[in-house]
């Protein structure tokens, strides 16, 4: 992923910042912040930015074993441009240079690999986003064969991250057949109105019936989960001072996921995300540091009260139910470059 330094326009920069980016590698170093055994899967080009890629997750404790890289095909490249004071719309805004890339090249062939197969077989919980079927047909049928593998015990959930970019002139209906082959989908209702049509959540229930859960993020205000036995539980937001939003949904997905990961019940995942995507919010990269481990289990499990008098602000988290700890300071995640 390559920004502008300072926050200027494309067209001013004279210096474009390196750094990696993709929703699921934020999801795998989110989780492995979280002190859970994860890997990426996936392909990069045998060039400098491919080996950048590898370094960053390793170093975020990310396993890279079941990568592969592409001697013929370039590393997946995308631009981020920062949202001006005074512009039209919201957030910043992304150039995508993902046609023929290596990632582009992944199709169903890749489950063969024997290394991927592992890691497959061995793994609790397999992440999905709706970015890589639309970056090729072969991505697509990827999609569909990792989908469609047997659970033995696993869990297989779907992000969709609705990036209209790459869904231009393709047929982006293809992303309620997917999600409704996970067990988990996570998606905003912002998104939701132009993947699926709708942002209601009784009406997106309807659309995909078959996944265990449900998970329906209403912007800046609550999130719901639904059980497809009907059970329903919706969790406020959190009070942040937002500087920079892009990351906070991928944050949020890991915070969930790793709830669920540990047995906690559908209340304490959610809130668990929310606090992830708070912390993200409040730093210029796509992902945060995270609450020390007490403070985040005080957190978790504070009142109803106690969770709608908190606050986050970069690098501190207010709250009544943090007053008798030594420290609501948030610590730096290992290994983070400096904005």
């Amino acid at each position: 992923m390559l920004t502008p330094a300072s926050e200027q326009t494309l067209e001013q920069a004279d210096v474009l910042q390196v750094g990696l980016g993709g929703a699921e590698s934020n999801v795998a170093m989110g989780l492995a912040a979280m002190g859970i055994e994860t890997h990426w899967i996936g392909r990069v080009g045998e060039d400098g930015f491919g080996s950048r890629i590898l370094a960053d997750l390793r170093a975020h404790s990310v396993g890279t074993t079941g990568v592969q890289r592409d001697p013929l095909r370039h590393t997946g490249l995308y631009v981020k441009v920062p949202a001006q004071e005074g512009q039209s719309g919201s957030g910043s805004s992304m150039l995508y240079y993902r046609q023929d890339s290596a990632a582009s090249a992944m199709g169903p062939d890749l489950l063969s690999d024997k290394v991927v197969a592992g890691l497959l077989a061995d793994a609790r919980l397999i992440h999905l986003s709706g970015i890589t079927p639309a970056l090729s047909p072969d991505c697509l049928e990827l999609c569909r064969a990792v989908l469609s593998l047997p659970r033995n015990g696993r869990i297989i959930s779907f992000d969709v991250n609705w990036r209209p970019a790459l869904w231009h002139g393709k047929d982006h209906g293809v992303l309620q057949e997917l999600a409704n082959l996970a067990d988990v989908v996570l998606v905003g209702s912002d998104e939701a109105e132009h993947a699926f049509g709708t942002g209601n959540e009784q009406e997106l229930r309807a659309l995909l019936p078959d996944p265990e859960v449900l998970v329906i993020k209403n912007e800046a205000f609550t999130a719901v989960a639904l059980e497809r036995s009907g059970a329903r539980e919706e969790v406020p937001a959190l009070s942040v001072e937002v500087l920079e939003p892009v990351g906070a949904g991928d944050s949020f997905a890991a915070g969930y996921l790793s709830g669920m990961l540990l047995g906690l019940d559908l209340k304490a995942s959610l809130r668990r995300g929310h606090i992830s995507a708070a912390c993200t919010l409040t730093v210029p990269g796509d992902r945060g540091p995270l609450p020390p481990a007490p403070l985040l289990t005080a957190l978790v499990g504070c009142s109803d009260a106690d969770w709608g008098n908190t606050s986050v602000a970069a690098g501190e988290i207010r709250s009544p139910a943090v007053d008798n700890l030594a420290s609501s300071t948030i610590s730096p995640i290992p290994g983070k470059a400096d904005p």
